[in-house]
């Protein structure tokens, strides 16, 4: 065993990987997305206070809000902008962070980008209307990028092996 486990050492590649100083930006953006979930967090507390949810309930129903469908709606749009956002936050941490060891720069635009796109859905969803959760729907262009960036790092690391 201690054999094979120092003959795939020994023909392990090593590489090193260069940190710009502009990739400061990217952690910048990271601390930044922090915050929003904290925003969008304290809105979902705020509406529990408004229509009465208590903890630990998710989402409300019929025998909330005195049975009022739209302050119903509006709790669990509210709750729902946060709890997707809060689904969709470790893909868009692992995309800017990795595409920022790529292009530095344009993966912090490309993650202000994501995140005005998730303040926008979430201030959209949260009217009560789900479909003007579609407001955000530029967030994906910043998504993407920052997949494109970090597929390309993958690339350029393979082709270096």
């Amino acid at each position: 065993v201690s054999f094979v486990i120092f003959h795939i050492l020994q023909n392990t590649v090593q590489m090193s990987i260069k940190i710009d100083p502009e990739f400061g930006y990217v952690i910048f953006v990271a601390a930044a997305s922090t915050l929003e979930l904290v925003w969008m967090g304290m809105r979902v507390g705020g509406a529990r206070k408004k229509y009465g949810i208590q903890y630990p309930k998710m989402y409300a129903d019929s025998s909330d809000c005195a049975g009022k469908q739209t302050d119903i709606t509006t709790f669990n749009c509210i709750q729902r902008a946060h709890q997707n956002t809060l689904e969709n936050y470790p893909q868009f941490l692992l995309l800017l962070l990795l595409g920022g060891l790529n292009k530095p720069l344009i993966a912090a635009i490309a993650g202000v980008v994501y995140l005005v796109g998730r303040a926008a859905y979430a201030i959209g969803y949260s009217t009560g209307d789900p479909k003007k959760r579609q407001w955000g729907g530029f967030q994906y262009l910043g998504l993407l990028t920052l997949l494109g960036l970090t597929v390309q790092l993958g690339l350029n690391l393979v082709s270096s092996a």
